[in-house]
């Protein structure tokens, strides 16, 4: 069977490189068909092929340049009518992400079965058009993947897709990550600190509540707080925040190497993610790979993890006063905390892990050309 893999941005290259190469050891001839990941380095190619068909002359400019939002818009319908051509022979085609819905809507690949992951199921700060047109892409294509069960309803609910293309398959934990030549050891200053760690990972949105964690550190004592991640919001109310608080609050503002995860993830006590809405989270996915204890924020597909597998605890979102809490119980309990994390660990090595989700994806192939 021969898929096509589409991500035009390149906005999810670890779950990208991570599906095509299990496709590939289930026996699929796999093209991951993409552009050049402007942060840093990708996972290697394993079997399968790895073709940059969009955006090459936004590729020559910097992450931050202000041309480089013009020249991939400027690219982009060519670089859509190079992907009918490139997946002509395809059996089916699988896109990751469709970065301009508005235009992408009337140059689908024909013919041939189309898929699409909602990683996000609708835009979360939708652009004019955009939110119609991903209604009508989710309604057109012959099946759309979800990674969660709150994903499927909301899919029926708000995009009005109906219940026989919705299909649950669950994001891989990454654990590529956990195997690297290249790991490199924490920075000094943080290899010196010798308190707790409470860990927030990933890049720093609004929505992710970053503030509402800041606010419960504020109630815990005896440890450090680190957040770290590319920003992509003013830092100012989180650094005002921090100032008040009795323990350390260290800030790692930047892109974050795939080498420099796993000293991050191992030296943690536990990992928090207080997000105040979410569909799935890739930190959530790279956590369970290192077997790291959880707190979550009861929304979106995140209850599924500690529901189903008892590898979390949750918490309201938004709820200060009841991560506190979380927090201290959990820093006071090492036996809950190696419990949460060997739950996690058997998630990722069991339902959570790419051949399960190879397996299942590949089937859902088998499917649609059964059809």
């Amino acid at each position: 069977m021969h898929v096509a893999l589409v991500d035009p941005s390149a906005f999810t290259p670890a779950y990208d490189h991570a599906l095509a190469g299990a496709l590939a050891r289930r026996g699929a001839e796999v093209d991951l068909i993409t552009s050049r990941f402007p942060h840093g380095s990708v996972p290697a190619c394993e079997g399968y092929r790895v073709r940059e068909l969009f955006y090459r002359g936004a590729a020559r400019l910097g992450p931050h340049s202000a041309a480089r939002t013009p020249a991939k818009l400027a690219a982009h319908v060519p670089g859509m009518l190079r992907l009918r051509a490139a997946t002509r022979h395809a059996d089916v085609v699988h896109f990751q992400w469709l970065a301009v819905p508005q235009v992408d809507v009337g140059l689908l690949p024909p013919r041939r079965p189309r898929v699409l992951t909602a990683h996000d199921v609708l835009p979360r700060e939708p652009r004019p058009g955009q939110l119609a047109a991903t209604r009508r892409i989710l309604r057109t294509v012959d099946a759309v993947v979800v990674h969660s069960e709150h994903g499927a309803a909301r899919l029926r609910a708000e995009a009005g897709v109906p219940s026989g293309r919705i299909h649950v398959i669950p994001h891989g934990a990454f654990d590529h990550l956990t195997r690297q030549a290249d790991e490199q050891p924490l920075p000094a200053e943080l290899a010196a600190v010798e308190a707790p760690v409470i860990l927030f990972f990933g890049l720093v949105r609004p929505y992710k509540g970053a503030d509402v964690l800041i606010e419960a550190f504020r109630e815990v004592e005896g440890a450090e707080l680190w957040i770290i991640g590319m920003p992509r919001m003013s830092l100012e109310p989180l650094h005002e925040l921090a100032a008040w608080a009795p323990g350390t609050v260290r800030f790692v503002s930047r892109y974050v190497a795939d080498a420099e995860i796993p000293a991050l993830m191992r030296r943690a006590d536990l990992v928090v993610l207080p997000y105040r809405e979410i569909d799935q989270s890739g930190v959530l996915y790279t956590a369970l790979a290192f077997g790291r204890p959880l707190v979550l924020s009861a929304v979106g597909g995140l209850p599924e993890i500690a529901e189903r597998h008892g590898a979390a605890e949750l918490v309201p979102p938004g709820d200060a006063p009841a991560l506190a809490a979380a927090l201290r119980a959990l820093l006071a309990d090492p036996q809950r905390r190696a419990t949460l994390g060997a739950a996690a660990a058997r998630a990722a090595a069991g339902p959570y892990s790419w051949d399960t989700v190879a397996g299942r994806t590949l089937a859902l192939y088998e499917e649609l050309l059964g059809r």
